[in-house]
């Protein structure tokens, strides 16, 4: 009887899931539209007493993405005030919506990533997932890795698309 080999595990591929990345925590979307007069215009004294009285603890450990979703004049120091009580509360706080976390999650992580680990390797970055990966986290991927790695490949091991070969 003949042995059956495994020959995706004997290849030296490395898989890498961008889905094992994504980095746990509830995400929020902190509008501040509805401390504006009007939808229209900060008042200072107003949007600094709401800064004073909210209860910043509600943010405790979340990912937070502040923005403002009206059409309306915010001068920056607004969004600089909020990001200054969440210091401290919140696991991360960025300007912007929950696409634009998610993108500066994922930045973060992959720039954090040790590539001599990958070096010349044939790498497979997985393409299925449960959850959902951004673009980006793949572009970011490709650029942090294709210095070192002898080649790069989307998808699963059975049936993989080249992406970079040294």
């Amino acid at each position: 009887m003949q042995e059956i080999v495994n020959k995706v595990a004997a290849s030296g591929l490395i898989t890498i899931d961008l889905e094992d990345l994504i980095p746990t925590g509830e995400r929020i979307l902190l509008d501040i539209k509805d401390q504006l007069w009007q939808e229209l215009a900060l008042r200072e004294k107003d949007f600094r007493e709401w800064i004073k009285t909210n209860n910043w603890e509600d943010y405790r450990n979340k990912l937070v993405a502040i923005t403002c979703s009206a059409d309306a004049i915010v001068p920056n120091w607004a969004y600089m005030l909020v990001a200054s009580k969440l210091e401290g509360v919140a696991k991360r706080v960025v300007f912007g919506n929950l696409e634009m976390l998610e993108n500066i999650l994922f930045t973060e992580i992959i720039s954090a990533i040790d590539a001599n680990q990958y070096q010349d390797k044939r790498l497979i970055i997985k393409g299925c997932s449960d959850k959902p990966v951004p673009t980006l986290a793949y572009v970011e991927l490709v650029n942090k890795l294709q210095p070192v790695a002898k080649s790069i490949m989307f998808g699963e091991p059975c049936s993989t698309v080249p992406v970079f070969k040294k």
